[in-house]
C-alpha cells in the first residue's frame, strides 16, 4: 500500500508537463526564432530540439576547451597561470 501512495505522489501531472515543455521551448533558439507564438509545436518536436540543443551546447563546450588549451600552450607561463588562477575562481 505504501509504495502505491508514493508512487502516486510522485506522478507528474499532465499540466505540470505541459508547463515544462512550455518553458523548454522558451529556451531554445532554434524554435523560439523560427515560429510565432501562434504556432503550436509539438511536445516531441521540443524534446527532440532540446537533445539537440543540448548536443551543439556540449560540442561548444569541448570547442572552446581545445581553443583555451592552445591558448595557454602558446601563452608564457605567467599569463597562463594568472588565466588559470582566473578559471578556477569562477
Amino acid at each position: 500500500m505504501s509504495s502505491r501512495r508514493s508512487r502516486s505522489s510522485n506522478m507528474i501531472t499532465e499540466d505540470q508537463i505541459n508547463d515544462l515543455v512550455s518553458k523548454l521551448q522558451q529556451l531554445l533558439p532554434e524554435i523560439r526564432h523560427s515560429h510565432r507564438h501562434s504556432d503550436k509545436v509539438s511536445s516531441a518536436k521540443i524534446l527532440q530540439e532540446t537533445c539537440n540543443y543540448i548536443r551543439s551546447l556540449h560540442r561548444e563546450v569541448d570547442d572552446l576547451s581545445e581553443r583555451l588549451s592552445e591558448l595557454l600552450a602558446n601563452t608564457d607561463t605567467a599569463q597562463a597561470s594568472i588565466i588559470r588562477n582566473l578559471l578556477l575562481q569562477q
